[in-house]
């Protein structure tokens, strides 16, 4: 069996002739490493249809153009390749003010986009769901808010999803702030009608007694391969950016009789564009309630452990504290050479946290399944509460989630003995 590869061209066979830029900024001392950077970038290009990738570079700059972004003499060279190999988009791997956008693409006669706005573009392919849409329209718009720009024609061409991302006669908002801001006011209004039925199916959620079993990591670290696995599921996954956008859940129950809630959420990346951010909040919620958070990682990807890093400082910016129990799980082994695999199991094994496997094979299953068990159980922690009898919402609730361990009745209501996770603690005090 092989692995998935990535798509190819849109499905009406036309194809937009692109090139990508990594410009290495030699002032930013936080920078990445710069051809791992490119590949990032060229990855993510190949994540949207209808792109054929013409070529790539990684320019070296002291520091950014305000206006053209590039030097004169690297404007000029890159031009003349650009117009010799019939390039018409041109996707830069980081931040590009609207000034240096409008000024190369008229220097080059190519459409432009910057990193965010690529990001924006597959979200929008991707989006399936209704909540999907709209947060990828309200990231759109917010991002747009900040350029004031009639942009969304950057790719000329008809895709499904959202019809203000596809070519020109589609929707198209105007380049004013107040035009704007009045769209963004009536997505937000959607949206909230949205996240209240999300809420509902999570107050539903919170009245089965199983415990919710969250998957995050950086995209294509292979989280949808293994809720696949774990789950039975069918969720699409593919060795691709970004294959999944729309979080998925699934009542599962472990070979060890353990029933959970497992959740698969989109995937994380570097210099993520904090409006998608902000508009994913309430999905990424579900993490936020967890009783365990599986970390995910392409153990064999040369930039892990930096990966590793921006998985955590979103998970920061959401608001998971490290009160929530998690496992980091070392996923694709079995892409690495044997002469890294022993030191790498070697150094897991000291970890009581970390976990060896591959979601493709299922080599090292039956160990994170017994893991998932005991970090469960070893998350309860047992609390006596006193209630009164006009508790018994409260009342009801804990026995629903089959937490009460003891019970006595007092004059004026319940002494409960409870065994619980923090979780379950936070959600009973939200009642």
């Amino acid at each position: 069996m092989t692995r998935p590869e990535h798509e190819g061209d849109a499905p009406d066979g036309t194809s937009e002739r692109a090139f990508v830029l990594h410009p290495d900024i030699i002032s930013d001392k936080d920078r990445r490493e710069a051809q791992a950077g490119l590949a990032e970038a060229v990855a993510l290009a190949a994540a949207l249809p209808g792109l054929e990738i013409v070529g790539s570079e990684v320019v070296k700059l002291r520091a950014p153009q305000p206006g053209t972004l590039l030097g004169t003499g690297k404007l000029e060279e890159l031009g003349a390749r650009l117009k010799a190999a019939d390039v018409s988009l041109v996707l830069v791997d980081g931040p590009v003010t609207p000034v240096q956008q409008r000024n190369l693409e008229k220097e080059w006669g190519v459409k432009l986009l910057d990193r965010t706005g690529l990001i924006l573009e597959i979200f929008a392919d991707r989006a399936a769901t209704r909540e999907g849409v709209l947060q990828v329209e309200l990231a759109a718009l917010s991002y747009q808010r900040t350029r004031l720009v009639r942009a969304w024609t950057h790719l000329e061409r008809q895709r499904g999803g959202l019809g203000f991302v596809g070519g020109p006669g589609e929707t198209q908002i105007e380049a004013d702030r107040r035009a704007i801001d009045d769209a963004i006011i009536r997505i937000r209004r959607q949206l909230e009608k949205v996240v209240k039925t999300r809420a509902l199916h999570r107050a539903s959620r919170a009245k089965v007694p199983f415990p919710v079993v969250a998957l995050v990591g950086y995209t294509n670290a292979g989280k949808s391969t293994l809720f696949n696995r774990l789950t039975g599921a069918n969720v699409l996954a593919k060795d691709m950016l970004f294959a999944t956008l729309d979080p998925t859940m699934r009542g599962v129950t472990l070979t060890t009789g353990q029933k959970v809630i497992l959740s698969d959420t989109v995937g994380f990346i570097s210099d993520l564009p904090h409006q998608l951010v902000a508009a994913f909040r309430a999905t990424l919620e579900e993490v936020l309630s967890a009783d365990l958070i599986l970390h995910v990682r392409d153990i064999s990807h040369a930039q892990s452990d930096e990966q590793a890093e921006d998985v955590e400082a979103i998970l920061h910016e959401l608001g998971v504290t490290d009160e929530t129990p998690r496992l980091e799980i070392w996923n694709k082994m079995d892409l690495l050479p044997d002469a890294a695999r022993g030191p790498l199991e070697t150094l897991a094994a000291r970890r009581e946290d970390v976990l060896t496997l591959s979601a493709w094979t299922g080599e090292g299953m039956d160990l994170l399944v017994e893991a998932i068990t005991e970090a469960l159980d070893g998350a309860r922690s047992s609390e006596t509460l006193s209630l009164d009898f006009s508790e018994g919402k409260q009342h009801a609730w804990l026995h629903e989630q089959r937490v009460v361990t003891d019970e006595k009745q007092t004059e004026s209501g319940w002494l409960v003995d409870v065994l619980w996770t923090k979780a379950q603690a936070r959600r009973y005090r939200d009642l």
